[in-house]
């Protein structure tokens, strides 16, 4: 039983506490209106740690669907961040419909976030940039 004990590894757990999912969905709802463009919460997912979709509608019509990026793309400092990545690009309402339905056969605690604006560059942090425009 000792053995087992000292073999075992220790665990490096992260000093970075990732920001609840319903505070991010407001802080993020808050920039948007700041700025003179709308957001809407389509759908409340689970308060503490729910993934988070954000639908980005355009003029023209089509849409952009971001969600969660793969953990892999974070490294030990980004532990407690929020990266996004475009899941689909320019598509349709329905066809983001459809993706989303998909995601919540899997996921029933998900958020779903509406945006109306043309350039979520400066409020979306997106994996690759590195920088949360939240912080």
């Amino acid at each position: 039983m000792a053995s087992s004990i000292a073999l075992a590894r220790p665990r490096r757990y992260s000093s970075h506490m990732r920001l609840r999912s319903d505070i991010f969905v407001s802080a993020l709802v808050r920039r948007l209106f700041a700025r003179g463009d709308f957001a809407a919460v389509e759908r409340k997912g689970e308060e503490q740690a729910g993934a988070i979709f954000i639908r980005q509608r355009f003029r023209d019509g089509s849409e952009t669907l971001y969600a969660p990026a793969p953990q892999s793309l974070f490294d030990e400092e980004e532990s407690g961040t929020r990266l996004f990545e475009i899941r689909i690009d320019g598509k349709t309402p329905q066809e983001i419909r459809d993706t989303l339905e998909r995601e919540l056969k899997f996921d029933p605690d998900l958020w779903i976030v509406e945006l109306e604006t043309d350039d979520i560059a400066d409020i979306v942090p997106l994996a690759g940039l590195r920088a949360n425009p939240l912080d």
